[in-house]
C-alpha cells in the first residue's frame, strides 16, 4: 500500500474520504441490549452490530436478524464473562476448554485471567464453537469481532482469531492502517502499531477487508451523576460527545464501537453502566447526530458492503 494511501482508497472510496462503520457490540446480551441495538440500527445512524453467542438472548437478536435481513452483524467473539450476578459459560463445554473457566464454570471476568490460564488451542476451539452455533441458528456473520478485546490480550490468541477469519473468508476487526486515533487515545507504543499493520497487510493479503482506525473510547465517557438518570440531558452530552468525536475521524475506514441498550428497571442487577449505554442509543437516534454525520461528508459503510468491495479489488 503506498504510503499516503488508505485501505478505504483500495476499496474504491475517493482519496481522502472519511468512512465509517459505526458498530453497536453486545448483542444478545441481555433483553434491554437487544432493543437498544434494533432501535440503533433501525432508527438510528447505527450500521452494524455483532451479537454475544453464549449469552442467554441470542435467539431472540437472531429471530431479529430473520426478518431484517439487510442488518450488518457479525459475531463478538467472547471469552470473557464479566459481570457479577449475571454471567455465561463458554459454548464448547467446560471439558473441552478448561483453561477459559473460572471455579464455577463460567466464563472468566478479566481479560488478563483469560492469558494467564487459558491456551491459544482452546481459544481457538470456543470461537469456532461460537462461529458453529451462529450457522446452526442460520445466522451466517459478516465480520468478527473481540468482546473486552480479549483476542488482543496474547499475540498467540491474536493469530487463532485471525485464522479462523481468513481460513472461513470472513473479515476480521484489525486496526492495520494509519492508527492515528490508538496511537493519540490508547497510547499503543510504536512496536504495537507496526505489528498491526503488518498483521494488516497479511489480512489484506488473504482477501479481506482492512481498517485504518479504530474508535472504540465512547464507554470510557464518564457521565456526570447529575445527568445520569435525565434521559434528555443524557442524550444531549452523548450527542454533542460523538458529534466531537466524528471531528477526530482521519481518512481511511474507520470502526466506531458503542453499546446501545434501552435500559429497563432490571438492567442496574447487571451492571453500572446503564447511563453509558443508553446515551448511546439516545445519540444513535439524535437527529443532531444524523446532521453532523451529513455535515461533514462522513460516508457510512458496513461491514458486508466492505467485504463485496473487497472481493472486487484484484
Amino acid at each position: 500500500m503506498a504510503q499516503d494511501s488508505t485501505y478505504a482508497e483500495r476499496l474504491g472510496y475517493p482519496k481522502g474520504a472519511r468512512v465509517l462503520i459505526l458498530h453497536v457490540d453486545d448483542a444478545g446480551m441481555c433483553f434491554d441490549s437487544n432493543r437498544g441495538a434494533e432501535n440503533a440500527l433501525t432508527k438510528g445512524a447505527s450500521t452494524s452490530v455483532s451479537v454475544m453467542m453464549p449469552c442467554p438472548w441470542v435467539p431472540d437478536f437472531v429471530r431479529f436478524l430473520k426478518t431484517n435481513p439487510q442488518i450488518d452483524a457479525g459475531l463478538h467473539l467472547t471469552l470473557t464473562s464479566e459481570w457479577v450476578a449475571y454471567r455465561w459459560g463458554p459454548l464448547a463445554g467446560r471439558s473441552a476448554v478448561p483453561g477459559l473457566v473460572d471455579s464455577t464454570g463460567d466464563l472468566w471476568p478479566e481479560v488478563m485471567d483469560v492469558v494467564n490460564h487459558a491456551s491459544a488451542d482452546e481459544v481457538e476451539i470456543e470461537m469456532k464453537a461460537q462461529l458453529a452455533r451462529a450457522r446452526a441458528m442460520g445466522f451466517e456473520p459478516t465480520h468478527l469481532d473481540t468482546h473486552m478485546g480479549t483476542v488482543y490480550g496474547s499475540p498467540q490468541f491474536l493469530m487463532r482469531y485471525l485464522k479462523l477469519g481468513m481460513s472461513n473468508h470472513i473479515p476480521v476487526m484489525l486496526p492495520g492502517g494509519s492508527d492515528k486515533l490508538i496511537q493519540e487515545e490508547e497510547h499503543f507504543p510504536d512496536a504495537t502499531v507496526q505489528q498491526l499493520r503488518l498483521l494488516g497487510k497479511q489480512v489484506w493479503a488473504a482477501g479481506l477487508p482492512v481498517l485504518d482506525d479504530l474508535h472504540n473510547f465512547s464507554y470510557g465517557w464518564v457521565i456526570p451523576a447529575d445527568i445520569a438518570n435525565d434521559d434528555k440531558k443524557l442524550d444531549d452530552y452523548k450527542t454533542a460527545k460523538y458529534i466531537e468525536a466524528l471531528k477526530t475521524l482521519q481518512p481511511g475506514l474507520t470502526m466506531m464501537i458503542m453499546h446501545c441498550t434501552d435500559t429497563g428497571p432490571e438492567f442496574k442487577y447487571i451492571s453500572d453502566s446503564g447511563p453509558t449505554r443508553k446515551g448511546d442509543m439516545l445519540a444513535m437516534m439524535n437527529p443532531a447526530f444524523k446532521k453532523a454525520l451529513q455535515d461533514q461528508g462522513i460516508i457510512l459503510t458496513t461491514w458486508r458492503e466492505v467485504k463485496n468491495r473487497r472481493d472486487r479489488v484484484h
